[in-house]
């Protein structure tokens, strides 16, 4: 039984809508949480025999000057706390208060400090890398597609708007985690997305390979029902392979560690989204972008393409 993927288009589209906007509003009246790497400031890693309750330790670094301190981690006998950049006065004056205020429990802090610069150059690098790798994509879906002329250019815009899909979908999700929960992206987020983004065009390009040889053997045939028959051969694999990778990502969200859940979390969605996107908008927008073409050549007079792939 052949699944009508192409014929559900706009239902597709419609879900990713629901999903994408909530997140773009957020990122829009909030934007993402930074965090030191990206604003610059303190982190101070804290260990007690026995974690206090955090609200305890924020009231007493806010009765030290610094109420904007976030108290990001409070595991076991580890609590990770986020501040404005203190100096080596200031680190010391924190150590002897917690000292004094939990004698018999604290045991030792580590401090490290990220300046704006740096932070500055981090930011700069992460937004030119992700334009330099959709670049390089869309050149090299289009030399793999070469043989369709022009219209290979489709397929790795296809694709860069579906990876843009799973980027918004992540960003949004985080921009509405910050909003609500006070969590932060750091360097690793920036490594999640660009993985994610990875991860969204491989899936991509095994549907549109798919796509490609099916034209090969079946010359002349409507591009929708190829796209129906590629889509069916490549699914199983890629729920498989998504989904392998799912419960590993969510073995380390549960057991590595808070500094890791962030990552492990913005992967986790990230590829979820980046399968769905790769079987259900992908490839619908190919089909999308050919039935318009097919459209403005009707109105012009001339014969339609039909919905011929390689017209």
């Amino acid at each position: 039984m052949l699944f009508r993927f192409v014929e559900r288009k706009f239902w597709y589209f419609a879900l990713s809508a629901l999903l994408i906007v909530p997140g773009v509003f957020f990122l829009a009246i909030g934007g993402l949480k930074p965090g030191i790497e990206f604003k610059g400031g303190t982190l101070l890693d804290l260990r007690f025999s026995a974690s206090p309750p955090a609200t305890e330790v924020h009231d007493a670094l806010a009765g030290l000057g610094h109420p904007e301190a976030v108290i990001q981690g409070a595991e076991g006998g580890r609590m990770e706390i986020r501040t404005l950049t203190l100096t080596s006065d200031q680190t010391v004056a924190v150590e002897q208060a917690l000292k004094a205020k939990y004698p018999n429990t604290y045991i030792d802090d580590n401090a490290s400090s990220v300046s704006p610069s740096f932070s500055a150059e981090l930011v700069t690098n992460a937004v030119r890398s992700i334009v330099f790798a959709s670049i390089l994509i869309v050149l090299l879906i289009a030399f793999a597609f070469k043989e369709f002329g022009w219209s290979a250019f489709r397929y790795g815009i296809a694709a860069i708007i579906a990876l843009l899909h799973d980027a918004l979908v992540v960003l949004g999700l985080f921009a509405i985690l910050g909003y609500f929960f006070n969590v932060e992206v750091d360097s690793l987020f920036v490594t999640a997305v660009l993985t994610i983004i990875g991860f969204s065009v491989h899936d991509t390009i095994v549907v549109f390979d798919r796509i490609r040889e099916n034209l090969h053997l079946n010359r002349g045939e409507a591009l929708n029902p190829v796209i129906n028959y590629s889509i069916m051969q490549t699914l199983a694999r890629s729920v498989i392979t998504s989904l392998t990778v799912v419960l590993t990502l969510l073995a380390l969200y549960l057991f590595g560690g808070y500094s890791m859940r962030t990552f492990a979390l913005a992967l986790v969605v990230g590829i979820v989204s980046g399968t769905y996107s790769s079987i259900f908008n992908a490839s619908q927008i190919i089909s999308l972008w050919q039935e318009i073409e097919d459209r403005i050549r009707h109105r012009g007079g001339r014969p339609p393409a039909g919905a011929r792939a390689a017209a």
